[in-house]
């Protein structure tokens, strides 16, 4: 098999992965993306990784939301709330990254992922409640974690 043959196999299998984790769980593509990227693909600087796997994670994302919407399982108040806070974060998170070699860049994101793995481990205390909705008492919380 010729190394091009390989390597678009690789692309073809991490996209693949990343797309099925999304679909399957509804988050984690960034945590899988960016190094499969780096260290699958082959891409050489990490904030190239980073801005393209963005840019899948998104498109993925996108793709599960209109499944989502359709089976009218989307509190859409809450999601606007989020996703507008989440895009003025992602704007000042760029920056700083940015000005951030990539080896550090990878380091910060590779401590992300732990302390996400262990709060994952560590499991919920509050069970949620399956009728909760944005609201005035909770959208700063709901802004914040957005951000």
């Amino acid at each position: 098999m010729s190394p091009d043959l390989t390597h678009f196999l690789l692309e073809i299998f991490s996209g693949a992965l990343v797309g099925f984790t999304l679909g399957l769980i509804g988050g984690g593509g960034s945590i899988l993306a960016v190094p499969l990227m780096v260290y699958i693909v082959g891409v050489a600087n990490p904030h190239v990784a980073i801005g393209t796997s963005a840019l899948a994670v998104a498109v993925n994302a996108l793709a599960g939301l209109a499944q989502h919407a359709r089976l009218g399982t989307v509190k859409w108040r809450c999601a606007i709330i989020f996703a507008t806070c989440g895009i003025v974060g992602a704007f000042g998170g760029a920056a700083l990254g940015k000005a951030m070699d990539g080896r550090e860049l990878l380091m910060c994101f590779a401590l992300l992922m732990i302390v996400v793995g262990i709060l994952m481990l560590r499991g919920r205390r509050n069970q949620g409640c399956a009728g909760a909705a944005c609201n005035r008492e909770n959208a700063a919380r709901v802004m914040t974690y957005g951000l």
